[in-house]
């Protein structure tokens, strides 16, 4: 493990930010099972708390604890994930209602980026939001990471350029994509032979 690595980890069980790469943009992380670490990143990311966080996990089946999937869901997570889709779903009773903004469904990712990954196996779930001030560019470089943020964080995982773009949300459950990002294509083509 490496020492950024290992930093980030301890700093998540402490109820720190951390920021961390992902196939699309980097992401702030904290424990997204922790109502005080959730706060924390709504506090840095200036966002309203009716904004809903997603979270991430390292597989398919350590998402699919944070959430009640149908067996649809089930086959679109094992289809799509890992990758930059967002899959929204009734949430587990283990999700605290402040990540979600009361909603009763939540967004899980699986990222595939080896950092996020192996962050991952050490504190899961996450919180996957872009490591911007809500309503600035997200960060696709470290050096790009607004004053206040970087202030906010107890450690950066600079890992270089992330390729940038968003991940598709959707409800495999509903059949609707909320936002369409990267992997659109395949999310819609999934949802239209299944």
């Amino acid at each position: 493990m490496t020492d950024a690595l290992a930093a980030a980890v301890d700093a998540v069980h402490d109820g720190g930010l951390v920021v961390y790469p992902t196939e699309t943009v980097y992401g702030l992380g904290a424990d997204a099972l922790d109502p005080a670490a959730i706060e924390r990143v709504f506090e840095a990311k200036g966002r309203p708390r009716d904004r809903p966080l997603s979270l991430a996990a390292p597989t398919v089946d350590a998402a699919a604890a944070y959430v009640r999937a149908d067996d649809r869901t089930r086959a679109f997570m094992e289809a799509l994930l890992p990758g930059p889709v967002t899959v929204v779903a009734p949430k587990a009773s283990s999700v605290p209602d402040g990540l979600t903004g009361g909603r009763e469904r939540v967004g899980v990712r699986v990222p595939d980026h080896p950092v996020a990954l192996a962050l991952l196996d050490h504190v899961e779930p996450l919180t996957a939001t872009s490591a911007n001030v809500s309503g600035r560019p997200s960060v696709r470089e470290v050096a790009e990471l607004d004053a206040s943020l970087r202030e906010a964080v107890a450690v950066v995982i600079d890992d270089g350029p992330t390729p940038g773009g968003a991940s598709t949300v959707v409800d495999p459950e509903l059949g609707v994509v909320h936002r369409r990002g990267r992997n659109a294509d395949a999310v819609e083509a999934w949802l239209a032979e299944h």
